[in-house]
């Protein structure tokens, strides 16, 4: 019996997971012809949620869809790599920062497995401020500022889902440095257009003619102005830390995934004075790989920000003029309007509008 070899791809956020995620998933058939394995539930669960929910249920976390949704999710994906033969590929970020004692667990269940850690890793430089937009997508409240200073004092998620050493010193503590592959994000998309694509295929032992369909999808980031609008947005609706399906829907998905982003935007840029920090930061990384002697897809310099000329303008994402703002809160009107209106029978709407006008005024 030939060897089962799992890839797993833990991350982290930001580095091209959606894009990835769903052209693995594009080409599930034909990746299967050629004996690589994109594990899903059955033909009614696309792979990209199969895999979310599969490692929510291993973190033991609830949150995307109604409760109890991802439970089961992971032993039903164990038992679907069990069966698979050839190469396995399981993608999620959500498993980068997954505790030690979880990832003895993952490794037991792949214990008849050769198992490889795939981890994919960018610059702070465009990392820091990629990762602020996308929590405040998920629903938190915190300035662009509060947030970099947490980060520089270790105070937030972010040192364990993408600190790199962090990551990898727990994830690859049972594994030879060889079965430990970080992917390295470009500064450019290459010569070929799509340079990570073709590092995540060499990662993983496929050759990128077998999966020939694209994706479309990418988990684009939004401008200043788009950013502050859905963070004052989150304040005025004083959700939870964890946001539910509804939030998920309207702001997460369609607001901020398909309205706000399609704007013509001033990028959220990192402030020049943090520079230095993303410079530190990436010399430990580079220092840790080297030591650690685990294999690099593309180029550890890749981890180096890259300074803005001197004389470039730096824009706040904290301090958006009002007009700004008010052409982001116009467009998003316009279509939470649109959206209302297909949603709810002519005959509840009234009542629903009084009755979010009366809170609003109890406020």
């Amino acid at each position: 019996m030939s060897r089962r070899v799992v890839h797993l791809h833990i991350g982290a956020p930001k580095t091209g997971t959606t894009y990835l995620q769903d052209r693995l998933m594009l080409n599930q058939a034909q990746l299967a012809e050629h004996g690589v394995t994109i594990p899903t539930k059955n033909r009614f669960v696309d792979a990209d949620l199969f895999h979310f929910r599969a490692a929510l249920d291993l973190l033991d976390q609830d949150w995307g869809g109604a409760p109890g949704h991802a439970v089961g999710a992971w032993d039903t994906m164990v038992k679907r790599v069990r069966r698979a033969k050839g190469t396995v590929v399981i993608s999620h970020e959500i498993l980068a920062p997954t505790k030690p004692d979880t990832i003895a667990r993952v490794m037991n269940d792949f214990a008849d497995s050769e198992v490889h850690v795939v981890y994919s890793a960018r610059d702070l430089g465009r990392q820091l401020p990629a990762a602020w937009q996308e929590s405040i997508k998920q629903g938190r409240k915190w300035t662009f500022d509060r947030f970099l200073t947490k980060v520089e004092r270790g105070q937030t998620w972010f040192r364990a889902a993408m600190d790199l050493p962090t990551v990898l010193d727990n994830w690859g503590a049972k594994l030879p440095p060889e079965r430990v592959h970080v992917v390295t994000v470009p500064h450019d998309r290459g010569p070929t257009g799509n340079e990570l694509w073709l590092r995540f295929c060499r990662a993983f032992g496929i050759d990128p003619a077998w999966a020939p369909l694209d994706s479309e999808r990418a988990n684009r980031s939004l401008g200043i102005a788009e950013t502050q609008l859905i963070r004052r947005l989150n304040r005025r609706l004083e959700l939870p830390v964890w946001r539910d399906a509804t939030y998920d829907g309207l702001i997460r998905e369609l607001l901020a995934q398909q309205v706000l982003v399609s704007r013509d935007a001033i990028p959220v840029r990192l402030p020049p004075e943090r520079f230095d920090f993303a410079e530190e930061q990436a010399e430990r990384w580079v220092e840790w790989i080297k030591g650690a002697g685990v294999d690099v897809v593309g180029d550890v310099e890749d981890l180096r920000p890259v300074r803005p000329a001197p004389d470039a303008t730096w824009r706040d994402p904290d301090k958006v003029s009002p007009k700004l703002q008010l052409g982001a809160a116009l467009d998003a009107l316009a279509m939470m309007t649109r959206e209302a209106a297909e949603r709810t029978p002519s005959g509840d709407l009234p009542q629903k509008l009084r009755q979010q006008a009366r809170r609003l005024r109890e406020r």
